[in-house]
């Protein structure tokens, strides 16, 4: 299925460029036969269909090469965050049963502590996309490889790849998305974003982050160019858009705050622009409001779950609808419930519930939690929100605790959990303050066990030594002699938050 779509616009378009990055531009033909010889070099491998690939690289034409490699053999590619330490590496590798990991020089140090402990991975199944002793060469792999042959069909419900939802836990959420899935990915996004063959795509976040498929699978199939900027910095980001007539892009809040203060920035810079997406984060108000009064008609913003629903607001309504995130896509539901399940009436607040072609399948090997998130056919987000007289949905809260900073899921608990293993801490709790450029980043309270003869400075860089990955880095460490509880002894977070926020305002 998604693994057709090179070979389709190879044949038809095989001069067009279909991918610039790193200074690179790659023709449709050149990037196919890339792809195919990829595709041949995992099987030389002795890979096989079903087993799970693990990346670990930032943004780069070989991450691109690997999840299109995949898709054609029948492989269930894993995307890991290149900020994961070595214990959210493990945690994934062993719950994927990844059978090779590819990876970049700069990451060695991480993948050095773990390689004892994974034999399955043996020889050339550790690569590496540079120079690195040790380690299989992508480009030699590639120049190595036969030819791939004949390509077989592909099951649409095989596992196109297994996203995990932070990958830094005893035991992780790994969100399973089929073929079908992305396949639907492409034609909803293609058409709720007004993607077409001549658009030229380009994505300035991780690609290992669900929200890039949001615009990456239209592109492949409208055959588009794609552009994936090596990292992100706003000044760069606007002359790629004046430079290349950049036509499509996602963001996450904290990037469009940044272009919006660059010195370059300007409605000439930007006006090729025919769709901006907002997602990850509620965008700000302001924000919103002088990006529309530069791009009237092309802001977008996208509320979502990887598990599988999504509302869009339409650059068309985004003036008439402020405040929401849109209406289901097409073919999707939508229902807002109370503890019971019970759908409420409209105006009314209760949590989100969806169903539609995206859902996932499951959760990788945790049926109880599929269970109790996906109830009766729909998928229960655990976000409070409420559906107006028009339909258009208005998103209360997102996940009552997550942290959402630059665009990335932050899980308290997670971090709670590593705070809880310090010998000091008798309890902790994290949550999230706001951040003038991340949008909100943790700060953990703690109390400690008696008699512990440590200090919050101390403590906090023992949490950040632990933790599986830098975004999940706290901020700040508060010792409290109590915690605010509810009636039940449940820890009341936002009282916490509060008392932070006014402890830090200035006297």
């Amino acid at each position: 299925m998604i693994g057709s779509l090179l070979g389709h616009w190879a044949r038809y378009h095989p001069g067009k460029t279909a991918l610039v990055c790193g200074g690179e531009r790659t023709s449709f033909a050149r990037h196919n036969e890339r792809v195919m010889r990829c595709a041949a070099a995992l099987r030389a491998l002795g890979l096989r269909r079903g087993d799970a690939v693990a990346t670990f690289m930032g943004n780069c034409a070989e991450l691109v090469e690997l999840y299109r490699a995949c898709a054609l053999a029948g492989l269930v590619c894993v995307p890991m965050s290149p900020l994961l330490q070595a214990a959210g590496v493990a945690v994934v590798l062993r719950d994927s049963a990844a059978a090779a990991i590819f990876s970049q020089p700069s990451l060695q140090p991480v993948l050095d502590a773990l390689r004892a402990e994974f034999p399955q991975l043996a020889g050339d199944r550790w690569v590496m996309n540079g120079p690195a002793v040790g380690y299989a060469h992508y480009s030699a792999l590639m120049a190595e490889a036969p030819e791939f042959g004949d390509i077989e069909p592909v099951d649409p419900e095989t596992p196109f790849n297994i996203m995990y939802s932070s990958g830094t836990t005893g035991a992780p959420k790994g969100i399973v998305l089929t073929h079908r899935i992305r396949t639907a990915y492409a034609l909803q996004f293609a058409a709720a974003f007004a993607v077409r063959t001549d658009s030229v795509v380009m994505h300035a976040g991780s690609l290992i982050f669900n929200g890039a498929f949001t615009t990456l699978m239209p592109a492949w199939l409208q055959g588009c160019t794609y552009i994936l900027c090596t990292h992100f910095a706003a000044e760069d980001f606007i002359e790629t858009v004046r430079r290349e007539s950049v036509t499509h892009v996602m963001l996450v809040p904290s990037q469009i705050a940044a272009i919006l203060t660059a010195p370059n920035f300007s409605r000439a810079a930007l006006a090729s622009l025919k769709m901006v997406c907002s997602l990850g984060a509620p965008l700000p108000h302001e924000h919103r409001q002088r990006l529309q009064d530069v791009l009237p008609g092309a802001i977008y913003e996208l509320y979502g779950l990887t598990e599988g629903f999504a509302t869009v607001l339409d650059g068309a309504d985004t003036a008439a609808h402020p405040g929401t995130v849109g209406i289901p896509l097409p073919f999707h539901e939508l229902r807002i419930v109370d503890d019971s399940g019970l759908e409420v009436p409209s105006g009314s607040a209760g949590e989100i519930a969806g169903r539609g072609p995206l859902l996932m399948p499951g959760y990788h090997r945790q049926p109880e939690l599929t269970g109790r998130t996906i109830v009766d056919g729909w998928l229960r987000t655990g976000d409070v929100g409420f559906v107006d007289a028009d339909g258009f949905l208005h998103l209360v809260d997102r996940r009552k605790d997550m942290i959402i900073s630059g665009g990335v899921n932050v899980y308290p608990r997670d971090i709670e959990e590593v705070a809880c293993r310090h010998p000091a801490v008798l309890e902790a709790a994290v949550f999230g303050v706001p951040d003038p450029k991340w949008g909100e980043r943790p700060v953990a309270a703690v109390l400690l066990r008696p008699g512990s003869p440590v200090d919050a400075a101390a403590l906090c860089a023992w949490i950040n030594a632990n933790v599986a990955a830098r975004f999940q880095r706290v901020h700040e460490v508060t010792i409290c002699a109590e915690f605010p509880r509810n009636v039940a002894g449940k820890t009341l977070k936002r009282e916490l938050r509060a008392r932070w926020s006014g402890q830090s305002s200035p006297a």
